[in-house]
């Protein structure tokens, strides 16, 4: 890509930066969870359930760190994201 703003198709390169997101997104939970890509999927399908063994408990479908964690990945994301789309402020 050209460092000439004139040059660069900037709808096509917000699309094409979107677009690659969700894939940024679910190899940085991935790799800091140290989940598969069919392992992320299941977690995220994944709901709370009741324990069978103890009456009135429940099983989180994510832990707490697993929580921290994909908050910490998403504001790495955003953070991204935000940096990327400076290059078009009018500002």
């Amino acid at each position: 890509m050209t460092s000439n703003k004139a040059e660069i198709n900037m709808l096509l390169d917000i699309h094409t930066t979107f677009s690659k997101l969700p894939v940024t997104f679910r190899e940085l939970v991935s790799e800091e969870c140290n989940w598969s890509i069919p392992t992320f999927y299941r977690k995220m399908r994944g709901r709370d359930k009741a324990d069978p063994n103890n009456k009135g408990r429940i099983i989180p479908a994510l832990s707490k760190a697993e929580k921290e964690a994909i908050i910490r990945k998403t504001q790495v994301v955003y953070q991204e994201l935000t940096d990327f789309l400076e290059k078009y402020s009018t500002n």
